[in-house]
């Protein structure tokens, strides 16, 4: 995955349509498949909750289907890749122990890995609007440019790929 310029208002509007489309087709259509089963299949004690969560677990599962198939459209785009982008900095994340103990030794894609990290969650929280950690990442990435110039490693961050975490 390559870091993309994204306009954050637009991303801003369209995760906001994102978001409300999913509540309401949720909503509706877990009721919708409830009262259906309810109907179908009343219940002689009067409780419904197996059929109510079964039309919420449904509707779950075809929002999530209807979500990965839009993922592709002209209007997704934006979401489309910050959810990637989450996804990226996941797997980072989850190395990151060892990673920073391999650029502490000087290892050059652990030191990239990093920084694509840190590159990614800046523009994520500048997107999301949570600045409030920036200050913990500004030393991380100190740290990291002090690992860069005692071991004269150059990065290039569109070189990074998630492949270099195999190693780790």
């Amino acid at each position: 995955m390559q870091l993309q310029i994204i306009d954050k208002k637009v991303y801003r509007s369209r995760l906001n349509i994102v978001i409300v489309a999913c509540i309401a087709s949720l909503a509706v259509s877990s009721l919708a498949v409830s009262q259906t089963l309810i109907h179908f299949f009343p219940s002689e004690t009067g409780s419904h909750f197996h059929w109510n969560l079964l039309g919420v677990v449904v509707s779950a599962i075809t929002l999530v289907i209807v979500l990965t198939r839009l993922k592709t459209h002209p209007k997704m785009v934006e979401v489309a890749y910050v959810w990637d982008l989450k996804q990226s900095l996941n797997l980072i994340y989850r190395k990151s122990r060892k990673l920073l103990a391999a650029a502490e030794q000087g290892n050059e894609d652990a030191m990239l890995a990093l920084h694509f990290s840190y590159e990614g969650s800046r523009q994520l929280w500048q997107l999301d609007d949570n600045t409030i950690t920036m200050t913990s990442l500004n030393d991380a990435q100190s740290r990291l440019d002090g690992w860069v110039k005692d071991y004269n490693v150059t990065l290039d961050i569109t070189r990074y790929h998630s492949d270099v975490l195999n190693a780790f």
